[in-house]
């Protein structure tokens, strides 16, 4: 098996088992992930809790299996606002042209001066921390990065000789982007929304870490980190199981990337 179908296989798998993992804590967790037991507080893996409970007695099980559908549902939202605004907008600037296409630029370089920290603070200041706001400020940082990515990946392929003999023919520029050049970097925003799906779910972490993310009781990984750091030499499994959780799903979804990258560029496979 070549590296980049390696890669893909287990990509795939590691994604697919995020997802199905929070899927299944819609319907079930070994305990509820709000459930307090003060008596078992701070308790080592055991048959009763595989991986232990935190310092409020919480099973960290059904906390890490609940935490991973607060943090796609924040990357989903935020990796679907990102593409929504920006593949239309870096479309527009490629077909357009001219003082459009640098309007647009220049506004996706001032929307890089407010990563999504920022963004999330500057929210948090009028409405307030929470999920729904984490997804507002992560997917805002969203919108310039798929932008540029569409308008660039456009005006490559907007120099191919079908696209010339699309506008031969008469067609509008509106239904060469729609019918010839979209479908061409499909591909390309295939592996951006990878790529960007992964760094949406550390942002989501970090959010949720300095408190302006998921907000309790609902669990989320970053303030599970939060709460592990006062138990760090106590009990530091609480910081690991949290941590390791956030690596898998960035290390598998950047891993399906990279096959679907080397899939769909059989160039890069052959360079490797």
């Amino acid at each position: 098996m070549s590296r980049g179908h390696l890669n893909l296989a287990l990509g795939a798998a590691v994604t697919l088992a995020l997802v199905g993992m929070a899927l299944l804590s819609l319907a079930w967790t070994p305990y509820s992930p709000t459930r307090i037991d003060i008596v078992h507080r701070l308790a080592a893996p055991s048959a009763a809790h595989w991986l232990g409970t935190d310092p409020f007695g919480r099973d960290v099980l059904s906390m890490i299996m609940a935490g991973a559908r607060s943090s796609l549902s924040v990357a989903l939202i935020a990796v679907a606002v990102g593409a929504g605004i920006g593949v239309p907008f870096g479309a527009l600037a490629a077909a357009a042209g001219g003082w459009i296409d640098q309007a647009v630029m220049r506004s996706t370089d001032l929307a890089f001066a407010f990563p999504a920290l920022l963004t999330a603070v500057m929210i948090a200041a009028v409405a307030g921390p929470g999920a729904t706001n984490a997804m507002l400020a992560i997917g805002i940082f969203n919108i310039p990065v798929f932008a540029r990515v569409t308008r660039g990946a456009a005006l490559a392929v907007q120099e191919q000789d079908f696209v010339s003999a699309a506008r031969a023919v008469g067609r509008s520029e509106t239904a060469v982007m729609l019918r010839h050049v979209l479908p061409n970097i499909s591909a390309v925003l295939l592996v951006q929304i990878t790529i960007q799906f992964a760094l949406a779910i550390v942002a989501d972490a970090g959010l949720s870490y300095v408190g302006l993310g998921t907000q309790p009781p609902e669990p989320s990984w970053g303030r599970m980190l939060n709460d592990a750091q006062t138990f760090i030499y106590r009990a530091p499994l609480l910081a690991v199981f949290p941590g390791l959780s956030i690596t898998l799903a960035v290390l598998g979804l950047n891993l399906l990337g990279d096959g679907l990258r080397d899939r769909f560029d059989p160039r890069l496979a052959r360079g490797r």
